[in-house]
């Protein structure tokens, strides 16, 4: 029996159609990212779960973090680990080698700055009202000025075509770079199987709208390819959002297909 859907914006419909996207998702395979640096991110989730700092912070996160627009606590962890991710596998593929407690106080700090950088998502300028208010909030954490302020930055600095500011360490541009790369991964498969509805279910877009958007969308995800900004980014980002990039040109087939009724 064929579902029918109350309204163009209905939820349901939505859901349905992001259940076809993951099924077109879930018959690619991983990205190379996850197996070539798997130990970076096993040894990424590891820290995030025991350090004391990054489980307070989680907390706080979990308490005020929205998680009706696509951005959310799940979207905000993700971005958290793999931006630790890239952090030590940075800075173990570094000519210098850092000690290893280098290494991992600094995936500590690129979770920081990973649970925090939508904090402020819904706001004007998201990403320097996220970074004024990450300075603020991470006074009263066992963090240094150093690290808040490469937090800060890092966040400023994540979205993708905006002006940044001058990062002056080579470790904070490094926080800056993982970060951005993390969230960028995002606009691979992620953006299918997830963030997107969220974000049209929330703000109840007809289904017509959003298809005469996707051309646009398209084209911005393309763009992405050539912004990242690690050497380990850049060798595995482009990967994410040609996947995406195939998920949603099939996608769009399947709404047409399956779902044109409703446009």
């Amino acid at each position: 029996m064929t579902a029918v859907f109350s309204a163009t914006a209905s939820p349901d419909l939505y859901r349905a159609i992001r259940q076809r996207a993951r099924e077109i998702a879930g018959a690619l395979p991983p990205p190379d990212f996850y197996r070539v640096h798997g130990d970076a991110l096993k040894r990424s989730t590891a820290i995030f779960h025991s350090d004391s700092l990054v489980c307070r912070l989680h907390a706080f996160a979990a308490a005020n973090i929205e998680d009706d627009f696509g951005h959310g606590l799940q979207h905000s962890a993700r971005v958290a680990l793999e931006a630790g991710a890239l952090v030590i596998a940075e800075m173990q593929g570094q000519g210098c080698r850092y000690p290893e407690a280098v290494i991992a106080r600094r995936a500590v700090v690129a979770h920081c700055a990973g649970l925090l950088h939508d904090i402020k998502r819904k706001q004007h300028r998201h990403a320097v009202a996220g970074a004024d208010f990450a300075r603020r909030l991470l006074r009263s954490y066992p963090l240094d000025i150093v690290e808040i302020e490469d937090v800060a930055a890092a966040i400023h600095n994540h979205e993708a075509f905006q002006q940044t500011v001058a990062i002056d360490t080579v470790e904070g541009a490094l926080l800056a770079g993982c970060l951005y790369d993390a969230d960028k991964f995002r606009w691979g498969p992620d953006n299918f199987t997830d963030t997107i509805w969220d974000m049209v279910i929330h703000a109840r877009i007809p289904l017509a709208s959003f298809v005469n958007r996707y051309p646009q969308a398209m084209a911005t995800l393309n763009r992405i390819r050539a912004t990242f900004r690690t050497v380990t980014g850049q060798r595995f980002g482009p990967q994410f959002i040609d996947m995406g990039i195939a998920i949603g040109r099939q996608l769009l087939a399947v709404i047409h297909e399956e779902f044109g009724e409703y446009l």
